[in-house]
């Protein structure tokens, strides 16, 4: 048995309307936001030099930091993830593609049959077909499918080297505070011990009627309160460590590094043009690919008020008799066409194209807050480096008149009964502090550096 169903009007039908509506359902994407040219404040870049595109090792200098980098790279679990997240965004926009091809399934059935109990037999079945089935994309559904989730596997890969300038920062930033707080114990270490022999000198003043009993304990007082410092501070060593630890998918324990008055400060701080930031950094571009996928999405809700035009073929073999089974008058075949187009939904195809034009709008919202996070990044960065460099002169300068003060009190006070000893604790305190200061400093210019470089896009090239 052979059949076989044509429907030159369907097809007839079909094409008219390909040609009535299929070019104006959906629409082309265009993102007319682009970053302003005074972006980055009371900064108006020259030329389009960019530190952004300069490879890691230009950065940092330091060795060891860049075997920490690359530690890091290979092993960070939320890197990893993100990769992970990348394949399934793959995988989402093959599917998108073989959309266009028809499905092709095959079913072997055979069973007994019995209608009714006024049939005197059961009747036999058996069966051997394939079903094909293909949806015409004359509205664009398929097509504007397959381009959201193209911007989404691009938006996923955005992601992936958001999340590795941001492991990047963060190795670098830490590495740092790590560095500076080694520094700030080997000042207080040195600190308790200048103090612990002033506590000597002062008794040894007190008991050659040079300087009172107050003398003595307030140099005790002095002594002790930097010691309480020591414990704070090697807590926070040991903070920074386990935090790095984590960032390099390690258990928790020591970190090498260097000195931080050892490293060498990238000093030429290209900013480039805002447009830049469009290619250059990872979250910009997420957004904007989120941008343009919610913007298809909104073409495909669209389609939903058009009808969906459907070719359904089938073909195979079909007998009550196993022995005839395989010969030419079991075959059969048939080819069927339709057209389906929604009249009454319950506003479900209303409410598709409300949420998703919804979603386009917070999309162009967020696009706009990431151009001006990545503005307001680029200009705190650049700031806080010129502040840094701006200190550091004068920190060098206060430290040596404050050295200067220490050594002048302290033989005074041997020496003249005028003196009092609160001079000193006062030019030591402060000697301390700035010493501390200074070191904040060298890290804050490191840290400006780091955060101008997150910020213009750079570390995941």
């Amino acid at each position: 048995m052979r059949r076989i169903v044509y429907l030159p009007y369907f097809f007839i039908l079909s094409s008219a309307a390909c040609m009535l509506y299929g070019c104006s359902v959906t629409k082309p994407y265009k993102n007319d936001q682009q970053p302003s040219a005074n972006l980055y404040r009371d900064s108006l870049p020259v030329d389009s030099s960019n530190m952004a595109t300069l490879p890691l090792s230009d950065i940092f200098r330091d060795t060891i930091l860049l075997r920490l980098i690359k530690e890091g790279i290979q092993n960070n679990l939320n890197l990893k993830t993100a990769i992970a997240n990348i394949k399934i965004a793959e995988a989402n926009y093959t599917q998108a593609q073989l959309a266009f091809y028809p499905s092709l399934s095959v079913a072997a059935q055979g069973g007994v049959y019995r209608p009714s109990n006024e049939q005197a037999s059961n009747t036999t079945l058996y069966q051997l077909y394939a079903t094909s089935s293909w949806q015409a994309d004359i509205w664009g559904q398929l097509k504007s499918s397959k381009k959201a989730l193209y911007a989404s596997l691009l938006q996923s890969d955005a992601y992936k080297q958001a999340v590795q300038t941001q492991l990047v920062a963060d190795i670098a930033g830490t590495y740092y505070a790590l560095m500076a707080y080694d520094a700030q114990l080997a000042i207080a270490q040195t600190s308790v011990e200048k103090y612990a022999k002033d506590v000597e000198t002062m008794k040894i003043l007190k008991n050659s009627d040079v300087v009172t009993g107050a003398a003595v304990v307030q140099s005790a007082a002095n002594y002790y309160s930097v010691s309480a410092t020591i414990p704070d501070i090697k807590n926070n060593i040991r903070m920074a460590e386990n935090t790095l630890s984590l960032l390099l998918a390690r258990p928790p324990g020591t970190i090498a590094r260097d000195s931080i008055f050892n490293e060498q400060e990238y000093a030429s701080m290209k900013i480039g043009v805002p447009a830049q930031l469009l290619a250059n950094r990872p979250d910009v571009r997420e957004a904007e690919l989120q941008l343009r996928s919610t913007f298809e999405l909104t073409n495909v809700a669209r389609t939903y008020f058009y009808p969906t035009i459907t070719i359904t073929g089938e073909a195979g073999l079909y007998s009550t008799n196993l022995s005839v089974f395989f010969k030419p008058g079991a075959f059969f075949a048939n080819l069927v066409g339709g057209i389906t187009q929604p009249i009454f939904n319950k506003g479900l195809n209303k409410q598709r194209l409300k949420t998703a034009e919804a979603n386009y709008e917070v999309a162009q919202y967020n696009f706009s807050q990431s151009l001006l996070t990545a503005g307001q990044e680029v200009s705190n960065a650049l700031y806080q480096y010129q502040m840094a460099n701006e200190k550091a002169g004068s920190r060098k300068e206060q430290i040596a008149n404050l050295e200067k003060a220490v050594f002048f009190t302290s033989e005074l006070l041997k020496y003249t009964a005028n003196t009092n000893y609160t001079d000193v604790l006062t030019s030591e305190q402060n000697l301390l502090s700035a010493k501390l200061s200074a070191v904040n400093d060298k890290l804050q210019q490191l840290q400006a550096i780091v955060n101008l470089y997150a910020a213009l896009g750079g570390g995941w090239q």
